[in-house]
């Protein structure tokens, strides 16, 4: 596709490098940003840039901050006895949507999956370990994807805590095998945080 100047080109390559966006769908943001007459696009530009240098991950729970801690860890009227696992900030959101938890999270930045070359090495996995040991936990949720990445994920991080004194606990499964946590609807996640269960290795031979 021709475009009329190279400066819409750039916006359209740029916009439809984003998920979900194709060119037609970049084009007509372009155009709508070109002639907006109440300043978006220096808006947009400024958020993008303070997006970039700004932004931070928070030391302890690896959730995105604007400064060292989260508005979450540093939060004390949040229970820091209990932790929630999830796999990205996306996850830690829709959580928070449902208003039926209150303690802290542990981001992992992804999950176990060989074949596209992410291991235990690659997420955040040591950390959350010694959270655990040093923070006084007492539950720990593990709320994963129901995928066969999210079992092995949550079956890996069971077996690395074996014989600490805390209570593991899966998200009840009202969520369905295969779907991903940060599409699953508010009520039907709130509900498998209130209805979760404790979680069991299975029987080693």
């Amino acid at each position: 596709m021709e475009y009329p100047s190279d400066a819409i080109a750039k916006v359209v390559e740029a916009l439809a490098q984003l998920p979900g966006i194709g060119r037609k769908t970049a084009l007509r943001m372009a155009l709508q940003l070109l002639k907006d007459p109440y300043g978006l696009s220096e808006t947009l530009g400024h958020a993008l840039i303070e997006l970039k240098t700004r932004t931070q991950y928070c030391q302890q729970c690896f959730n995105i901050s604007d400064g060292p801690r989260c508005n979450i860890c540093l939060n004390t009227r949040r229970n820091d006895k209990q932790i929630c696992v999830v796999e990205d900030v996306r996850d830690l959101m829709a959580i928070e949507r449902t208003g039926q938890y209150q303690g802290q999270y542990h981001l992992l930045g992804g999950l176990i999956h060989p074949m596209n070359g992410t291991g235990p090495s690659d997420l955040n996995i040591d950390s959350l370990v010694q959270r655990v040991h040093t923070q006084g936990t007492e539950e720990l949720i593990l709320a994963l994807s129901s995928t066969m990445e999210g079992e092995t994920t949550a079956f890996y991080i069971v077996k690395k805590l074996r014989g600490v004194p805390i209570r593991m606990t899966n998200i009840a499964r009202g969520i369905p095998m295969g779907s991903d946590l940060a599409y699953t609807d508010e009520l039907t996640l709130g509900r498998s945080l209130m209805h979760r269960t404790d979680y069991l290795l299975p029987t080693e031979a």
